[in-house]
């Protein structure tokens, strides 16, 4: 598991050993960033299953802005701080351990870009996605760009969170949903 691109290109990332972590396969994360590639500069990001923090950090390589990354994993939070080390990205980014309900019980910061690859068990997808439609930590035309099975079949919107396209990669699956006005 590696950076593909920008200022940390090619700077290999450390995760976590054990089924508690799946990290996305290079050519998904490359596939989910060619669809979002011209909307990621400047941008603030929300990656809310952390893992190894490999989505916020490739997305803060591409000139994203900001990052808040959010784990209940005392180890992934180790080693998303020692990734953000490597890749000398750390001053541009928060790292939160908590449980993601009770990270978004308490967001204060809005964000143009959220990252949503949670276990691929239970509800746990929708419920976070239920959670981001009723509280206010979206920017208008905010990206949410979530990894899943390709078994689940995800709603076409959670209030003013819309669907707007569904992509397969063998196994996995990425839908994106936008929220509100396009900017």
């Amino acid at each position: 598991m590696r950076v593909i691109a920008g200022t940390a290109r090619s700077v290999p990332l450390l995760s976590r050993d054990g089924l508690d972590t799946r990290p996305t396969a290079d050519r998904v994360k490359q596939a989910m960033f060619n669809i979002i590639q011209f909307e990621i500069e400047g941008r603030q990001v929300l990656d809310l299953f952390g893992g190894s923090g490999q989505l916020a950090i490739e997305a803060l390589s591409r000139g994203a802005a900001g990052a808040v990354i959010v784990d209940e994993s005392k180890e992934a939070v180790s080693i998303i701080r020692q990734n953000l080390t490597k890749t000398k990205l750390s001053e541009r980014a928060e790292v939160v351990c908590s449980d993601y309900m009770e990270y978004l019980h308490h967001a204060k910061k809005r964000f143009d870009l959220v990252f949503l690859d949670p276990p691929y068990r239970e509800k746990t997808l929708e419920n976070a996605l239920n959670r981001i439609s009723e509280i206010d930590i979206l920017k208008s035309g905010a990206i949410i760009v979530c990894e899943k099975s390709v078994e689940k079949v995800l709603p076409d919107s959670f209030g003013a969170i819309r669907k707007t396209g569904e992509y397969r990669y063998g196994a996995t699956g990425v839908t994106i949903y936008r929220a509100g006005a396009l900017t």
